[in-house]
């Protein structure tokens, strides 16, 4: 059996290891850095700053800020330093205004997400962001874009989906240069702008399911375009614009549910489609039993009827002017050559026409001829108004 002094030594040497442990302090385990989302964030205040940035982060640190879902109605300028967020997402709330004065200090924001709330207009110092990449607006009740979005010259993809667009800014395609995607479905749009023909960076166009009644003339500089749908727009739809064959890189084409009967022949010339959909339509050309047969004979189809089309278009002959040189009586019609009458048919001249007015070409001399730099000097204005003139000589009468 153990002795009692033994036992006493035990004690007291375990009572001294825990003392040792307890001034080393708990173990440090890594811990991993995450946003915590808090609606004093965006009332401002020492709280604000720490929920955002993370327990033990610094606010100039912060790079991410995640507001989503958090049933806010409000925002207002807060505490938190603006310029070092890179992301901000601000979507599944009830917001219905954005203070301009919030916007216009995140100079380093690259993303926004302000889908799903319920947002009627944007503010103007959306344009103070020149950095920003990505937009997603969708699911709003936008009726607009404001105009100076067209300074946000790095954005690359414009989300503005089940809105209440009626238009989009008329210059935007000159601007937003860098654009490769942009969808605007599920909106009220009447007409696209024609500048969006300058979007040459643009991979994506979604303008489905709205109201237009037809699309820009100048497509063929959408050089990247590799999408295109603007399917189902209430039948209003009812032509396309032959440049749409003319878009080179053109993967997929969406025109179904429309009102098209006629597609242009240039769709025989999209090399790089797979897919087109153009069911929903009251087509003639390509008919039914050709569509059926799918795309390669579409194509087809589309192809031989662009060959006909060239071969019965008859090629006009110019006359290099002479039609509006007899119209205003400065280039006669009867022969001025020296020995030869007009109406009087000569023993060479079997085919002549004895006809007053008509035109012998041969007897002038070839436009080449009288451009050529040897000639210039006939042109002279002295020259040409001199009565000796022998380009505009009067009509000689026997």
């Amino acid at each position: 059996m153990m002795g009692y002094e033994h036992m006493n030594q035990m004690t007291m040497t375990t009572t001294g290891m825990m003392k040792n442990f307890n001034k080393v302090g708990p173990i440090n385990t890594p811990r991993k850095k995450t946003t915590r989302r808090s609606v004093s964030a965006i009332d401002g205040g020492a709280a604000a700053t720490a929920a955002a940035a993370g327990e033990g982060d610094r606010p100039q640190d912060l790079k991410t800020l995640d507001l989503s879902g958090m049933s806010l109605a409000s925002l207002s300028a807060s505490s938190i330093n603006l310029a070092s967020i890179s992301k901000l997402d601000l979507s599944n709330n009830n917001i219905q205004q954005i203070p301009e004065s919030l916007v216009a200090r995140m100079l380093n924001l690259w993303k926004l997400d302000l889908h799903s709330n319920q947002l009627k207009t944007l503010p103007n110092s959306i344009g103070c962001l020149s950095k920003l990449k990505v937009l997603n607006v969708s699911g709003n009740n936008l009726q607009a874009l404001p105009k100076t979005i067209e300074d946000c010259r790095s954005l690359e993809e414009l989300n503005a989906n089940f809105n209440d667009l009626t238009t989009l800014p008329d210059t935007i395609g000159f601007e937003l240069t860098n654009l490769t995607k942009l969808s605007v479905n599920s909106n009220k749009l009447i007409v696209l702008p024609s500048s969006l023909g300058h979007l040459t960076s643009l991979r994506v166009l979604d303008a489905r399911l709205n109201h237009l009644g037809s699309l820009p003339e100048d497509l063929e500089n959408l050089v990247n375009l590799q999408v295109l749908n603007v399917s189902q727009n209430f039948q209003q739809l009812k032509t396309l614009p032959y440049s749409v064959g003319l878009l080179i890189s053109l993967v997929e084409l969406d025109v179904s549910y429309n009102g098209i009967k006629v597609l242009p022949d240039s769709i025989g010339c999209l090399r790089k489609i797979q897919k087109l959909s153009v069911e929903g339509n009251p087509l003639v050309s390509p008919p039914f039993e050709v569509v059926e047969n799918g795309l390669e004979a579409v194509k087809q189809y589309m192809s031989e009827k662009m060959t006909e089309s060239n071969k019965k278009t008859p090629t006009k002959k110019k006359l290099w002017g002479i039609g509006k040189m007899v119209k205003f009586k400065t280039f006669h019609g009867l022969s001025s050559s020296p020995g030869r009458s007009p109406g009087r048919r000569t023993g060479g001249d079997r085919h002549g026409d004895e006809r007053e007015g008509f035109i012998n070409v041969s007897d002038y001399r070839q436009i080449d001829g009288i451009a050529s730099p040897r000639h210039v000097s006939l042109f002279n204005p002295r020259r040409l108004l001199s009565p000796l003139s022998a380009y505009f000589s009067p009509p000689r009468y026997r």
